[in-house]
């Protein structure tokens, strides 16, 4: 298998074909809408790199290095850590930038100021600026690097306190690790996911995370794997990085939790947010240390008003009360199967409403999720590279031989109604993919 490197060397190589040239000209730009722009990019697909994205900034001015940054690499739980302290930095005052990936359901949630998405025409404006700004004869960016150069150009330009980014993939190779001298760099938790591009085991994937790690910038850092622990301790070392190691929040019960003196409630639900907490509280400590005012009560204050769709979120529709979670790897998985089993508002049987990409671990996100007597309705995920439902349930099958049933929809509407009508006095819960959780909250709204 190729490394890391290996690979971005491979992709930079890939990425010599021209842009399309449906956008090539100025007056294209008149009535091409975000989509149709960002979509001329999206055949160069997932490229690992530092050189387009850096030679695109610079062409822009270099506005991210006018942008302080809260820099966030991790598996899983970076969203939700992205969410915490956007949330209390706002709360505190300060005028706070956030960047996320992927969206649900429209381009703008990736970018927003003080809580706020990024409005559409904003979004359009800075689109066709960092188009403009590409040199043609040169590699093209990829689409996730023309949005990234566009949270950048906002940023920069709204003039923020603070920016909080979240990696898209890795670390080490993503275009967000532009910045040298982050406020505070954070590793959330790290599971075997995107092994086919940052290396086949957790030792590697660690290495990879571990690139946002800046010279003697303060880190915060998740409880980590043991294959995975040693590598990052290295590289700590390495980089002489001032560290907080942080452990979970004590459950105070009733959506209540504790932590560095703070008695603070929970919004977000699942035992996993008591690690997310925890390590947002650590990064704002560290901010607290840099001579940031942010009070104790901002941070209460904060984490309670932090709010975080598609995660473990319940959600009415036609008349029934729906649990919805992109559980899109198996870590996430097995957090979503431990709040099945450990909410009283779960009621028993679980019908799964789901959908999986192609590059997902199938089997090992099944042997998280069923159990015996539970019900699978698999549907395809629209606009993306789908696992065929058919295979999905052949290897349901054999993955939980005790289902008390498996059927086949061409549509998740079309799942979730057979879903609600075979399981009336259970719960129906929609997972599998967020580009499936998207979709279905597009519909909803529709």
């Amino acid at each position: 298998m190729q490394s890391a490197a290996d690979e971005a060397a491979s992709d930079r190589n890939s990425c010599q074909s021209p842009i399309s040239q449906d956008l090539a000209t100025a007056q294209d730009f008149a009535t091409a809408t975000v989509d149709e722009i960002l979509q001329s990019f999206a055949h160069f697909g997932v490229e690992l790199g530092l050189e387009r994205i850096q030679r695109l900034l610079a062409n822009l001015g270099n506005p991210h290095l006018r942008v302080p940054i809260i820099h966030v690499a991790g598996s899983n739980g970076k969203g939700s850590v992205c969410t915490y302290l956007a949330s209390v930095l706002t709360e505190a005052g300060y005028r706070v930038g956030k960047y996320i990936s992927p969206h649900l359901v429209d381009w703008c949630e990736r970018i927003s100021l003080n809580g706020q998405d990024i409005a559409p025409d904003q979004l359009r404006e800075l689109v066709v600026q960092v188009r403009v700004a590409i040199d043609l004869d040169q590699p093209s960016p990829t689409q996730f690097e023309v949005i990234t150069a566009a949270a950048w150009l906002y940023f920069a330009q709204q003039q923020v306190d603070v920016a909080v980014m979240e990696v898209g993939l890795g670390g080490r190779l993503d275009a967000t690790n532009v910045c040298d001298r982050p406020l505070v760099s954070i590793i959330t938790s790290l599971s075997l996911e995107h092994w086919q591009r940052l290396g086949p085991t957790l030792a590697d994937i660690a290495r990879e995370k571990a690139g946002i790690l800046k010279p003697r910038c303060p880190a915060v850092i998740a409880p980590l794997p043991p294959e995975a622990e040693p590598v990052v301790k290295q590289r700590v070392a390495e980089l002489s990085c001032l560290v907080r190691w942080v452990q979970p929040a004590q459950d105070l019960g009733e959506g209540r939790a504790m932590k560095a003196g703070l008695v603070y409630s929970l919004p977000l639900p699942g035992a996993h947010q008591l690690t997310n907490s925890a390590v947002a509280i650590a990064a704002l400590r560290l901010l607290q240390h840099q001579d940031w005012n942010v009070s104790d009560e901002a941070i209460v204050s904060g984490i309670a008003k932090a709010r975080w769709p598609g995660r473990l979120q319940w959600f009415e529709w036609e008349g029934h009360r729906l649990l919805i979670d992109g559980a899109h790897n198996p870590a996430a998985a097995q957090v979503l199967r431990q709040f099945v089993d450990s909410s009283a508002e779960v009621r028993h049987p679980v019908c799964w409403v789901m959908g999986m990409l192609t590059t997902k671990d199938h089997a090992d996100v099944f042997k998280a999720l069923l159990r015996g007597g539970d019900r699978l309705f698999l549907v395809p995920v629209p606009d993306h590279l789908s696992a065929d439902p058919q295979d999905l349930a052949r290897l349901a099958g054999e993955v939980c031989p005790e289902l008390g049933d498996c059927r086949v929809y061409p549509d998740v509407v079309d799942g979730l109604r057979a879903a609600v009508a075979a399981g009336s006095e259970g719960t129906t819960v929609l997972c599998g993919s967020l580009y499936l959780i998207g979709s279905f909250f597009g519909k909803s709204e529709a």
